[in-house]
């Protein structure tokens, strides 16, 4: 965003941005920049939008060496890991970035957040890559993208991912996590292009009602619910409850568990509250973040029969999960 003439907040013209931004003139980069013809609030993101962005990268991808996505920052996390699970096989980096200032603000965090998001989507040694994976910069960090959460609104720290380690810190110089980055094994990028949206989320809270479990549950075309638990995976062993879950598991609905907590994962019989769980079918989600859960089902479900889907949950496909 910018403020146009009146002082009033419009989307940013970035056939101006050298003017904003005259260091990107000493980045000796090539940049072509692309833009919505309608630029959106990210709170209006929907699937369409991850095909697009999809698409345009899967088109482009023997072009560029890297590729820079400016993005809202409330479902950033979402369209980060959306990606990921799209661009099967990547070999070159996607960084998105943001700011929660606009950049015309004096304090704006936009400069600093775009010019390294550049650096390390061009950034290359031997050849290759140094991040070939979707991630997000922010705050002088780089985060795996399916790893991330919008955590803050108000600092500019606005990112977290308590499960996985940055892959890169920011100060004088750009410090790599060489360890935490995933290697592309050389395999061709693959475009998993289908999403399918028929599926819900279940957050447990006390004194949740049958009548709100069951209206999801019982929702036409369902075919995967995530369930949002207690701690490592812990749900209340209520008779209904276990009894609507287990009834939706056999009518052919995928049920993954994933924990409330920003931390930690699930661990499905770790507890008694968890056992019944274990015990139904519900699959475990490791460490995945809800985003992370969401996309990676929208994206397999619409790729791959139920039984495929069910095989490749509890598998890191782009890093999601800790095996």
């Amino acid at each position: 965003m910018a403020r146009d003439e009146n002082g009033v907040l419009v989307p940013f013209d970035f056939r101006s941005i050298l003017h904003h931004l005259p260091a990107l003139k000493n980045l000796a980069l090539e940049l072509s920049v692309i833009s919505f013809d309608k630029p959106i609030d990210s709170s209006n993101i929907d699937p369409s939008h991850w095909q697009v962005l999809a698409d345009f990268i899967a088109n482009n991808y023997d072009q560029y060496d890297g590729f820079v996505v400016l993005h809202g920052t409330d479902t950033m996390a979402y369209t980060a890991s959306a990606l990921s699970f799209m661009l099967d096989g990547l070999s070159k980096p996607v960084v998105f970035t943001g700011a929660q200032l606009p950049i015309s603000e004096p304090r704006s965090d936009a400069r600093e957040n775009l010019i390294t998001a550049l650096e390390v989507a061009s950034a290359r040694k031997d050849g290759k890559a140094l991040v070939p994976e979707v991630c997000i910069y922010f705050n002088y960090e780089l985060l795996r993208g399916n790893r991330s959460k919008k955590v803050e609104s108000m600092q500019f720290d606005a990112f977290d991912s308590d499960n996985y380690p940055p892959l890169a810190k920011a100060g004088v110089k750009i410090d790599y996590n060489y360890a935490a980055i995933r290697p592309n094994d050389g395999d061709p990028l693959r475009l998993r292009r289908n999403v399918d949206c028929n599926l819900s989320i279940l957050k447990l809270f006390p004194g949740i009602q049958e009548s709100t479990v069951r209206a999801i549950l019982e929702t036409k075309g369902l075919k995967a619910v995530i369930i949002e638990t207690y701690g490592s995976g812990n749900a209340p062993t209520s008779s209904w409850l276990i009894s609507l879950l287990e009834n939706a598991i056999r009518q052919g609905i995928l049920i993954v568990n994933v924990s409330q907590c920003p931390g930690g994962r699930v661990t499905q019989g770790r507890y008694e509250t968890s056992r019944e769980l274990q015990r139904i079918g519900v699959i475990g989600g490791a460490d995945m973040t809800a985003e992370a859960a969401i996309t990676k089902l929208m994206v397999l479900l619409g790729c791959y029969d139920i039984a495929k889907v069910k095989s490749l949950i509890p598998v890191s496909l782009a890093g999601e999960l800790t095996p």
